[in-house]
Parts: C-alpha cells; sequence; structure tokens
C-alpha cells in the first residue's frame, strides 16, 4: 500500500507572471496526481497539496528548481489526495485575503517591514527573557476566531474576526491599542497569515511584532502538547482537526450541550450549514444538530 502525504507550503517573492506559474503548477499537479488548492499572486505562492508521498516529494521537487521557490519551507503531515475534494489553482490578487494588497511590500527575501521571525526554541527563550524583565509576551492568534475554539497558545489574545478579511478594520479600531508597547507573537496554522498580519501591526504602531516561524505546525512539531500550545488544530481539509499527541486536551465545547469536543459540524438546516463544534451525541442526531439559538437564514 503506497504512503500518502499532505505538503503545506508558501513563498512570498515577486512573480512577474502570475497566469504562467498557475498553468505549470496545475500541469505539475495532474502530472503526479496531486489534488489540492494553490493560490498564486504577484506576491507569490501559497499551497496545500496531496497525495502518495513519491508523487508529493517529485512536486517539491520540481517546484524547488524555480528560482524564487528555491528555499520554500515545505511542512508535511499525515493525508493524501482523498483529503481534497479536488485540485485548484487560482491566480489572486493576494494569496492571503487581507484585503490589502496595496499595503503589503514583498521583495525576493520576503514580506518587506513584518515582524521577527523566531523558531520555537526562540521563542520560548524570549517567554523566559520577558518573564525576568518582568515583561509579559502577548500571544495574538492570527486566524479566523473558530478556529481557535479548539486550540490556541496558552492565555492568547484572539481576535472578533470571522474572516481574514475582518483583520484590519480589527486592528484599526483601537481594542487592540494598550499592545502597542509590548512585545506581541502573532501566530497562524503554518505561518502565513502572520507574514502579512505582522507586517499590519507593525505599519499601524505595534513597537515590538515577532511571528511563529513555521506558525503552529512547525511548534508542534517541535514540543507536541508539552510546550505553550494547548488543544486541536484547524486544518481546512477534510480531516478539519489535527493533533500533536495523543496527550492533547479537547478545550472545545459542544455549542448544545457543552460536552468537550474538537470536532466541527455543519448545522443541519439546508439553509445555513453553520460550521460549528458539536459532541458525537448531539452531532448524531438531525433535530441536535442545530443552531441552538435558531439558525441565521
Amino acid at each position: 500500500m503506497a504512503l500518502n502525504r499532505i505538503a503545506l507550503y508558501y513563498a512570498f517573492t515577486p512573480l512577474p507572471d502570475p497566469e504562467a506559474v498557475r498553468l505549470w503548477q496545475r500541469a505539475l499537479c495532474e502530472k503526479l496526481g496531486l489534488r489540492g488548492r494553490i493560490l498564486i499572486s504577484p506576491d507569490g505562492i501559497n499551497g496545500t497539496v496531496g497525495g502518495e508521498l513519491d508523487a508529493v516529494k517529485a512536486y517539491v521537487k520540481a517546484t524547488r528548481e524555480y528560482p524564487a521557490f528555491k528555499k520554500m519551507d515545505i511542512k508535511y503531515s499525515e493525508g493524501g489526495a482523498e483529503d481534497f475534494p479536488r485540485l485548484s489553482v487560482k491566480v489572486r490578487q493576494e494569496i492571503v485575503s487581507f484585503g490589502a494588497p496595496g499595503e503589503l511590500k514583498v521583495d525576493e527575501n520576503g514580506v518587506v517591514g513584518g515582524g521577527t521571525h523566531l523558531r520555537p526554541e526562540e521563542l520560548h527563550q524570549l517567554v523566559e527573557e520577558k518573564k525576568a524583565d518582568g515583561e509579559e509576551v502577548v500571544f495574538f492568534d492570527g486566524r479566523n476566531a473558530f478556529e481557535a475554539q479548539i486550540g490556541k497558545f496558552k492565555g492568547a489574545v484572539v481576535p472578533d474576526v470571522a474572516t481574514t478579511h475582518d483583520f484590519i478594520a480589527e486592528l484599526d479600531s483601537g481594542k487592540y491599542d494598550d499592545l502597542k508597547d509590548k512585545p506581541v507573537v502573532t501566530y497562524c496554522t503554518g505561518g502565513i497569515r502572520c507574514e502579512v498580519l505582522s507586517s499590519l501591526m507593525v505599519n499601524r504602531g505595534f513597537k515590538e511584532v515577532y511571528q511563529m516561524q513555521g506558525g503552529i505546525v512547525r511548534y508542534g512539531e517541535a514540543y507536541g502538547d508539552k510546550g505553550l500550545w494547548e488543544g486541536s488544530l484547524y486544518v481546512f481539509d477534510k480531516r478539519m482537526h489535527m493533533e500533536f499527541t495523543e496527550d492533547a486536551a479537547t478545550i472545545g465545547k459542544c455549542v448544545r450541550c457543552e460536552a468537550p469536543t474538537s470536532k466541527f459540524e455543519n448545522c443541519s438546516n439546508p439553509s445555513c450549514r453553520k460550521l460549528t463544534l458539536y459532541c458525537a451525541e448531539c452531532a448524531s442526531d438531525p433535530s441536535t444538530l442545530r443552531c441552538p439559538d435558531g439558525c441565521i437564514e
């Protein structure tokens, strides 16, 4: 039986002809039998692809042969092509939809003016150094708020955002102005959203901004559930969530009975289908697999 894998990656780099990159990437994935989602813009590439391990390795090797993608960091996880409904390769204004394509500045080394990158061990070092100086590091979640329901860094600030597009209004609201003089570490799934978010925060006067290099995925690989992370990681494929070890805490709660759960389900109302946390028992019956306060239609 063939081994399967999912590869998660991104690269911020100027791409003078995104459409040519799109055609090449689609042809490469089709040839190798991969499925997943790839976004390309004038600022770079962002992708998640799955398939047989040898095919994924061949894809990574071929993609890294393009000079702009030579140093691209690749994160692997369990799964395969069956975790994606299809292959989607598209050109967009942004590879992460913050709604600020004109604000982001990118050169051959990546995002210009973003936060300081921290490897997992450097993050722990920063936390200890600040604690010794009587300061506390603020963890700032760079994901959609619902993702933090099942896992986050302990004590993290979770902005009230339903989509990445909401972050600019959230930052401009003044809610987080008290953090502008504090050490702030942004984090997200694989690191890409924080590349943009940290630069937006720097542009808005946050003085000491860091970002978790490689995101939660890299941190989990290094420390599992024995560090500063707690819970499960939400992922955007059929798996819906993943755990780093068998010791992962279940911090999510069923919206109906508050039983511990990490499983998101769609509301059984066909005109709603809102993605919400349900325990196995409440999810087993269409009458309880419904928004407890009524659906917004």
